[in-house]
């Protein structure tokens, strides 16, 4: 079975230009691929995570990933997906973030030896003449079919910006640019991005009169539709800063039955011949699956040892032992209390459980909160400094799975 047979047979292949072409090029490590990555913030997140894998698949079966960072089109922002407009990052943002993004991209990419390439499209971008791109590029775009392509649907709406309307032809211009500079002849990304690939796969036929190809990976989508890699206090990052290894492994512990063997397809580097096995199992057998899940994922991210801690964590919290070492920990100071005393609603936003009080009263309401496995029944209920201090810890559990150690910093 060749990596792209093995891409198929994973359920990640979503859409292509010429599908014996790209087959051919993949399959004798003959592709020079790039995915692009736009820095609008620190840290990558789990939106990125099945690229940067299909960037180790595809380098693994011989061909050269490129990595784009958007630091030019990180100005602009992509409308795809989006209902409104993006935040405007200043160039000190956008550079920190490019940095931050380098040191994540090489846990999953060996760019030693010339084996990848890692650039940034302010290098060119940034220094076009505006006339001379409309001459030269602008010419080579239809605003009659630029009009119909997805990316711009959600925004025509509430009104699409010129700004963001300009973004398909630098993604393009990018694709013309490293085709030219590093023999470039495809790109991959999201789904979502097929519109502003296929900008670049046209350009670069009009303006060089050579073939170009494009290839889209399936959204990693849950039974119910939504996009996965959030949780109500927000994105699933990469950054252990951000997200704790305890915490990202526990987000694919709890995933739906219905979702787990999807994402072990797609997301780990188990063979298939395993997955295959995996297909029958059912009942407690699906909770082994979910962690086989978790561990995999989190050892690629943050390596075999925090992995093994995280499991050995979560599995001593679901078995009631008192092993509280790897859990996730919100850490109270001083100013924190009001007369020596902190609601544990307070504690749940301070921790990033909920949104809001609101939120947090209904969970109460609702039963979903315990403390010291004892389950808290009043919505204005507090947590004592001196009682913390004489506890050392307390272990604030929201749901089945959620679990925080409270301390005093």
């Amino acid at each position: 079975m060749g990596v792209y047979e093995e891409l198929q047979a994973r359920g990640l292949i979503a859409q292509v230009t010429d599908e014996p072409e790209i087959r051919e090029l993949v399959n004798n490590g003959k592709a020079v691929f790039y995915i692009g990555f736009d820095p609008t913030a620190d840290s990558l997140h789990v939106g990125h995570f099945m690229a940067l894998c299909l960037m180790k698949r595809l380098q693994m079966a011989g061909n050269k990933p490129i990595a784009l960072i958007g630091g030019g089109t990180g100005m602009i922002g992509d409308p795809s997906g989006r209902s409104d407009m993006r935040q405007m990052l200043t160039p000190e943002t956008i550079q920190h973030n490019c940095e931050c993004f380098k040191k994540q991209m090489s846990r999953f990419i060996d760019f030693s030896d010339g084996k990848a390439l890692m650039v940034n499209n302010a290098d060119w971008l940034m220094d076009l003449n505006y006339i001379e791109l409309l001459r030269e590029v602008g010419a080579c775009f239809s605003v009659n079919r630029m009009l119909t392509a997805e990316c711009y649907k959600q925004r025509m709406e509430k009104g699409l910006s010129f700004l963001e309307f300009n973004y398909m032809i630098m993604q393009s211009y990018d694709f013309y640019e490293l085709y030219q500079k590093y023999g470039c002849n495809m790109q991959f990304g999201g789904d979502d991005q097929w519109s502003n690939m296929l900008g670049g796969t046209e350009l670069i036929r009009r303006k060089l009169g050579k073939d170009a190809y494009a290839m889209t990976i399936t959204l990693l989508l849950n039974s119910e539709g939504k996009k996965m890699g959030k949780t109500q206090s927000g994105a699933v990052w990469l950054d252990e800063n951000k997200t704790s290894p305890f915490d990202f492994y526990q987000y694919w512990r709890n995933v739906d039955d219905a979702d787990v063997l999807k994402c072990i397809r797609m997301l780990t580097f188990l063979p298939l011949s395993e997955i295959e096995k995996m297909e029958a199992w059912e009942g407690s057998e699906l909770n082994r699956a979910k962690e086989i899940l978790a561990y995999e994922l989190t050892a690629l991210v943050h390596g075999e040892e925090k992995a093994a801690k995280a499991q050995e964590a979560a599995r001593a919290l679901f078995s009631g032992a008192a092993n509280t070492e790897n859990m996730p920990t919100v850490a109270l100071c001083a100013e924190d209390f009001t007369d020596g005393r902190i609601q544990v609603n307070e504690v749940m936003m301070k921790a990033g459980l909920i949104k809001s009080k609101g939120e947090g009263r209904r969970l109460i309401e609702q039963g979903g909160v315990s403390l010291c496995e004892q389950k808290v029944t009043d919505p204005l209920a507090s947590i004592s400094a001196s009682e913390l201090e004489a506890a050392g810890q307390m272990i604030l559990k929201k749901g089945k799975k959620v679990f925080y150690k409270i301390v005093l910093a």
